[in-house]
């Protein structure tokens, strides 16, 4: 949470409270209605009413809390769910969230007007100082401060108006610092409470734990493929041939040698896709030299030209070396495929929280996370160590790629 801006958070401490006792009154007004009328059903949509403008007055007044005193909140509330109205009003009714809104709304009043107080309090005894000199002299009479100083004409007022301009940057400061602690409180009552933060922290653990398993079982699927339609019929070929050859050894040596020759070509073939295979599991380069001298090696099998930037010193863990390989590889993969780009832009760096890695290109744009696609594995693929990818790719161009992979340095 950053400092809020000391003129965005004045201006909000002088107005919070009107529109605090506006949202107040009215969910209070509804609310009351509602219960009183509940009987009669009449007040089941009247309570939904006011919980929906309880909601909204909070919704607004995180926006407001965001943009005026740089407090990021977010929403707390429960997921929708499926069901008739009565369904869904009570899935509404019943969620914590919900009657946080209408608490911070009802301290909004009492708080309101204490910071309101606070605000003014500060800026008025500094302009009060200030303004000393220019209506000391019309005054009636003289102010007399100890033996030696009478204020009783613009220049004898004069150190008064330097105790004024001494105290703006309290006022600035405190100002800042009501609208910080007036954003703490906002973020307590209308974030998620720490239970619920745990318990979406552990919904995306699991989810992306779930797809991580996806993409490994993914991956297992690629290699047996790859090794069932690819080296393994490649090695039977080679095993039928020498068979035949064999079998013509000492009748026709000479098409013997022809099919010798044609089992040594199968071999090699085999030997380049088994090669490519291992190189798709876990390069070699990648293990032995480290990420400059594997992504150095696969942007020089690119068709289009690519500029790599890559510093990552110390070396990072195994995994995430990997998952930034293999998001780089899939990256310019998909360019050359799809975008019609000519030039790429590969930058791996180290941060704080890990390995930032970010592939942009000069193509035509539109690429998306789509379920089931090339950019949807990457971010699979991150998910096992925590990561994240971020996809930004308007229509026209450029795309930008980044993932942010954690891991500790």
């Amino acid at each position: 949470m950053r400092k809020p801006n000391a003129l965005a958070a004045g201006f909000y401490l002088l107005t919070h409270l009107v529109t605090g006792i506006f949202w107040f009154t009215l969910t209070l007004v509804l609310t009351v209605v509602g219960f009183a009328t509940s009987l009669l059903w009449v007040g089941v949509p009247i309570l939904w009413l006011a919980m929906n403008v309880g909601r909204a007055g909070a919704s607004v007044e995180r926006a407001w809390v965001r943009v005026a005193l740089r407090t990021d909140i977010p929403r707390p509330y429960r997921e929708k769910i499926d069901g008739s109205p009565l369904m869904r009003w009570k899935h509404q009714f019943t969620d914590p969230a919900t009657w946080r809104d209408f608490g911070y709304l009802a301290l909004l009043v009492p708080v309101g007007a204490l910071e309101f107080a606070s605000f003014i309090t500060m800026w008025a005894v500094a302009a009060a100082f200030v303004a000393v000199p220019f209506w000391i002299g019309e005054a009636p009479f003289a102010v007399i401060v100890g033996e030696f100083w009478t204020i009783d004409s613009f220049y004898s007022a004069l150190p008064v108006a330097a105790i004024g301009l001494a105290l703006i940057p309290f006022a600035v400061m405190g100002t800042k610092w009501l609208g910080a602690l007036h954003g703490r409180f906002a973020r307590a009552m209308l974030g998620p409470t720490r239970a619920d933060a745990l318990a979406i922290e552990a919904e995306r653990l699991q989810s992306s734990r779930a797809r991580g398993v996806e993409a490994a079982e993914a991956e297992r699927r690629r290699i047996e493929r790859d090794l069932h339609d690819g080296a393994q019929q490649r090695l039977v070929a080679v095993a039928m041939g020498l068979g035949r050859a064999k079998s013509k050894m000492d009748t026709d040596p000479e098409g013997a040698a022809v099919l010798i020759a044609e089992a040594h070509a199968d071999a090699k073939e085999a030997i380049r896709e088994l090669r490519d295979l291992a190189r798709g599991i876990y390069p070699s380069v990648l293990g032995d030299r480290g990420l400059d001298a594997a992504l150095s090696a696969l942007a020089a099998r690119v068709p289009i030209e690519v500029e790599l930037s890559v510093d990552v010193n110390p070396r990072p863990p195994t995994a995430v070396e990997s998952a930034a390989y293999f998001t780089v590889g899939e990256a310019l993969t998909n360019i050359t495929k799809h975008s019609q780009a000519t030039r790429a832009t590969v930058k791996v760096n180290r941060v704080e929280t890990g390995v930032l890695v970010e592939v942009t290109d000069n193509g035509q744009g539109g690429a998306e996370l789509k379920p089931g696609g090339g950019l949807a594995g990457l971010a699979d693929r991150a998910a096992t160590i925590d990561g994240v990818v971020v996809v930004v790719s308007p229509t026209g161009g450029p795309t930008v790629i980044r993932a942010e992979l954690p891991c500790a340095w």
